[in-house]
């Protein structure tokens, strides 16, 4: 079954699956190798890998019935109606029934069937006692987590993405229905999504009152930036960005962080990027592993350096955040994991919960 929240067509899925584990994290850095090698290498995503993990036994997702099948502190997959079709949504409710949610967002190469914080990160364990309701939307591949003008013209869209109104609208919509607060929400982001959960929380300021970036791409006036971003959307679905908005349209100018840094004036944030050298949790055991983690290292101090530019035009308008800058770090899930944690005492304080 396909969910409107992806655009890619189903043969193309049906490929990308066909692959054992392996094969996909052998894959995962190869489009971002390119796209460096190009000279492109102003911008760079995660890969939302499909590890292994148990298998969480749920209730087949339902449409617009407001009900928990589960207790507090509870595990529920929901499937919420959008302009783009129903989107599934992963929930793990807040512990005590509290209203506050955490809004966890994935990466460029965001899956049709899972959130990648729900199996890359124990990020469920780690709010898991918390009075505050997991959020993790499914899909949005190469999305931003924005509205787009148009569908894609070359991958097969049927839809425009409307990704910013259902995370802001929608959403919050559906899950007051289940006691969630349209009014208390934090978001948190990694990669693509860490400009998106930063322009989420500085645009709809009466939901947001947290965001949180990790590894973001944060300065898209550096040069090659938009370029390297219509390169990579192209590699992860078939995007064309030019379809979708015209080039220095509105669309492209909201998601500028460095455009939209003055909405976060008095927004509580938390925005972090490692160093790009590698510890001992990167895998060099062997020449695929020296070469995935040679290009996460990259990656990722492309993100310190675009991370470092924002932090000084934030200052450059008097608008504090907190900052963490590990001295090790590369572009994997586990540093973000590490990151959620650092921020969680912030997000919690935020929330009341």
């Amino acid at each position: 079954m396909r969910f409107g929240r992806s655009a890619a067509p189903t043969s193309d899925s049906a490929s990308a699956s066909a692959g054992v584990s392996q094969g996909r994290r052998n894959a995962r850095f190869g489009w971002r190798a390119r796209l460096l090698a190009a000279g492109a290498a102003a911008l760079a995503l995660p890969l939302a890998t499909a590890a292994a993990i148990p298998a969480v036994a749920v209730a087949s997702p339902i449409v617009g019935h407001p009900v928990h099948q589960t207790p507090p502190g509870g595990y529920q997959e929901l499937m919420v109606p959008s302009s783009m079709g129903p989107v599934k949504v992963q929930v793990q409710w807040a512990r005590r029934g509290g209203n506050a949610a955490l809004m966890l967002l994935d990466g460029l190469r965001a899956r049709d069937d899972r959130n990648a914080w729900s199996f890359e990160t124990n990020a469920r364990g780690m709010f898991g006692n918390d009075n505050v309701t997991l959020v993790m939307p499914v899909g949005g591949q190469s999305s931003w987590y924005a509205d787009w003008q148009s569908p894609s013209n070359t991958n097969g869209q049927k839809f425009t993405y409307m990704w910013e109104t259902f995370l802001t609208k929608e959403l919050p919509n559906f899950l007051a229905n289940y006691g969630v607060s349209r009014t208390n929400w934090a978001v948190a982001g990694l990669s693509m999504s860490g400009p998106a959960s930063l322009r989420l929380a500085g645009f709809h300021r009466n939901q947001f009152k947290y965001a949180a970036s990790f590894s973001g791409p944060l300065n898209w006036n550096a040069p090659g930036m938009r370029e390297a971003i219509r390169v990579m959307m192209l590699d992860a679905g078939r995007f064309n960005a030019d379809s979708m908005a015209a080039p220095w349209s509105p669309q492209w100018l909201r998601s500028d962080p460095m455009v939209f840094a003055p909405q976060l004036r008095g927004l509580p944030m938390f925005i972090s990027s490692g160093s790009g050298l590698p510890d001992q949790r990167d895998n060099v055991s062997s020449a695929v592993g020296v070469f995935n983690t040679s290009t996460a290292m990259a990656l990722e101090a492309i993100a310190m350096v675009s991370t470092h530019t924002f932090q000084a035009r934030l200052e450059s308008l008097g608008i504090p955040a907190t900052y963490d800058f590990p001295a090790t770090g590369t572009h994997i899930w586990r540093n973000w994991q590490d990151e959620l944690g650092k921020a969680r005492p912030g997000i919690l304080a935020a929330l009341h919960a």
